[in-house]
């Protein structure tokens, strides 16, 4: 085709180059020669053939087979995994929620946990300390986990039966529920259908229960606050229990100690054969005081008759007998306070307590141990009874103050919008795989 095109041009060179229908000169000029020479050299003449007709009719259509020849076979691969991942999947959810997938009506309700605390703060610190000290949120939290826990569906399940009541309605297999399904299973197919949430500036809880009839889904709201109010008194009332079962304990120990207090005063009671021993020492004081002022009187009437009578008559002997018995005596009664004794070694173990000194100690040691456990018994009883008012003040209800409503127009599922997010989810997965594709293709 080259060589064709260049025989075509030098022809038409040298036909033009030559005069046409006037007779040649049979000189040519130098220059003229030259320039024939040249072409003749540089371009063989070779005689011109003209082209056949399928020739030129490929020739002709050369341009349309470039264009098809663009689409090559990963063209094709791509468009084919373009509908079947993307068009056909974001069809086919359009039509099933279209036409398949069944309505959802929900019921929803709001409450929160409350304390009844009847306190009043006395200033501003008060303020704060008892807001902390009433503060129901982790009670709130409880409460949270509790309606999206395993124990919420075996509830559920056994008051209404989760296969039956969420059991598919047509053909509608995809927001059903299978049946003999594990606990596993049913509770993150309850998880789909219940929604709480929790604002935790206001303690305020919203439920929000979906099922397919409207009554349903009332019913189920209604029996999960009903569980739930009763989780809350279960905790206030274990609560309570715990504070006052800690009171009592305190009771019931100082009144024991307070029992083996008086026991051990009435076995000292009892030994020793008297009520109290500093009563007894105050009545032995007197009669030593009497003793001695009859003492005193004798000798002055001794002193006196010595004036008068001799040593040997009968009534001076008889007032000596009556002053060495007097005496002998006041030592006896001096004798039963105490042995006169300072050092701790001159009292033996056997007449440590013998003595009114020791009785005293003995009777103040045991008196005291009485006292302190008659106070530590009426500090725990004041200590029950303040335990019992506070269990009794703060505590946890649940205040519902919207109740479940009944749905009148379903909510769900949304059509439209799961319809998009279907399309959207496939041309991201459909894109990611192009690109993945493309890049292994050219590092390769």
């Amino acid at each position: 085709m080259t060589d064709q095109a260049q025989n075509r041009k030098a022809g038409a060179i040298i036909a033009h180059l030559q005069p046409a229908e006037h007779p040649v000169p049979s000189v040519k000029p130098r220059n003229l020669r030259l320039l024939e020479s040249l072409l003749e050299r540089s371009v063989p003449a070779i005689p011109e053939v003209p082209a056949p007709s399928s020739e030129v009719a490929s020739v002709d259509s050369q341009p349309t087979r470039g264009r098809i020849g663009k689409f090559r076979p990963r063209h094709l691969v791509m468009a084919a995994t373009f509908l079947a991942a993307v068009v056909v999947p974001s069809v086919s959810a359009s039509l099933y929620m279209a036409f398949v997938a069944a309505d959802q009506y929900h019921s929803s309700s709001s409450f929160s946990v409350r304390s009844i605390d009847s306190s009043q703060p006395s200033d501003i610190l008060g303020m704060f300390t008892q807001a902390s000290s009433g503060s129901t949120v982790s009670d709130s939290y409880v409460l949270l986990d509790f309606i999206l826990s395993e124990r919420m569906v075996e509830a559920v399940d056994k008051a209404f039966g989760l296969d039956a009541i969420f059991a598919a309605r047509g053909l509608d297999y995809f927001y059903g529920i299978g049946r003999s399904l594990p606990i596993e299973d049913k509770l993150a197919y309850w998880r789909d259908m219940v929604s709480v949430n929790f604002d935790h500036t206001s303690g305020i809880m919203t439920l929000e229960v979906k099922a397919f009839t409207p009554s349903e889904s009332q019913k189920i709201a209604s029996f999960v606050i009903s569980q739930s109010e009763k989780l809350v008194n279960e905790l206030s009332l274990s609560a309570r229990d715990e504070v006052l079962k800690v009171a009592q304990g305190e009771v019931r120990m100082a009144e024991e100690r307070l029992s083996n207090a008086r026991t051990a005063l009435r076995i000292y009671r009892d030994s020793s054969q008297e009520a109290d021993p500093v009563e007894g020492a105050k009545l032995a004081m007197q009669l030593v005081a009497s003793l001695d002022q009859q003492l005193v009187g004798l000798k002055t009437e001794l002193s006196t008759a010595l004036t008068q009578m001799g040593e040997n008559t009968p009534r001076i002997r008889l007032m000596r007998s009556q002053i060495n018995s007097l005496e002998k005596q006041i030592q006896q009664e001096r004798q039963r306070f105490g042995t006169g004794a300072t050092s701790k070694q001159a009292r033996s173990a056997a007449t440590a307590f013998t003595d009114v000194a020791g009785r005293i100690q003995q009777y103040e040691t045991l008196e005291t141990d009485r006292e302190f456990a008659e106070r530590a018994y009426t500090s725990s009883l004041a200590g029950l009874e303040k335990a019992r008012i506070e269990a009794s003040a703060k505590q946890r209800y649940l205040a519902v103050f919207i109740k479940p409503t009944l749905s009148e127009m379903a909510q769900y599922p949304s059509r439209i919008l799961n319809s998009i997010l279907v399309l959207l989810g496939a041309l991201l997965a459909w894109g990611v795989a192009v690109m993945a594709y493309y890049n292994i293709r050219d590092r390769n």
